[in-house]
């Protein structure tokens, strides 16, 4: 049996434990999941032992395959946003995903078919180099930078750099990254709508 070590392997192993889960109830084989969500099946084996951590749009493919709410993956009593519904979150509750580039607190876990997904997140100091592809995924994508300095490459254009304070909205369907300064990491808001 797997302990974990540090937060960001507990958090993998949570998540892992989640996912088997959902699939589980289901009653589906990580063929079925792979089929259903587009995703290699070692991948969704990987995730579901806590051996990798999936970016945003892994997990809204994910997600779309298994027909359950993204923040099914983080907290299994979510309640479903309803008109008039009135959340707060405060310091420290959140879910945390991280993965080799990010890493993001995912807020109001505990709120199902929320029409945006908030995000905290910390950029590793990292060059562009250390990714292997562009993220994509339907819908829109808003980026606030809190501290640090970012730049955000998009496929066909030139990399726009984002100081403390500054901040891009954009068609998230486009092939995206964002990396900190090499030697420096950075501190984000991201809120991403799906269509």
């Amino acid at each position: 049996m797997m302990t974990a070590s540090n937060p960001s392997e507990n958090s993998r192993l949570q998540f892992g434990r989640r996912l088997r889960q959902l699939r589980k109830d289901k009653g589906w084989t990580l063929v079925e999941v792979a089929e259903k969500s587009g995703l290699a099946v070692s991948t969704i084996s990987k995730a579901e032992r806590g051996i990798i951590a999936l970016t945003y749009d892994r997990l809204e493919l994910l997600a779309n395959g298994l027909g359950v709410d993204l923040a099914a993956f983080f907290h299994a009593g979510g309640k479903r946003f309803e008109p008039g519904s009135f959340a707060i979150a405060r310091k420290g509750e959140f879910r945390r995903q991280e993965t080799q580039n990010y890493v993001y607190d995912m807020l109001f876990p505990d709120v199902w078919n929320k029409s945006m997904s908030p995000m905290l997140g910390t950029l590793k100091a990292h060059e562009f180099v250390d990714f292997e592809e562009f993220v994509r995924h339907p819908g829109q994508e808003f980026l606030m930078v809190l501290e640090g300095a970012v730049t955000v490459f998009a496929e066909n254009r030139m990399p726009v750099v984002l100081q403390k304070g500054d901040s891009i909205y954009f068609d998230s369907a486009i092939g995206h990254l964002y990396a900190s300064d090499k030697d420096i990491g950075a501190s984000i808001l991201v809120v991403c709508v799906a269509d």
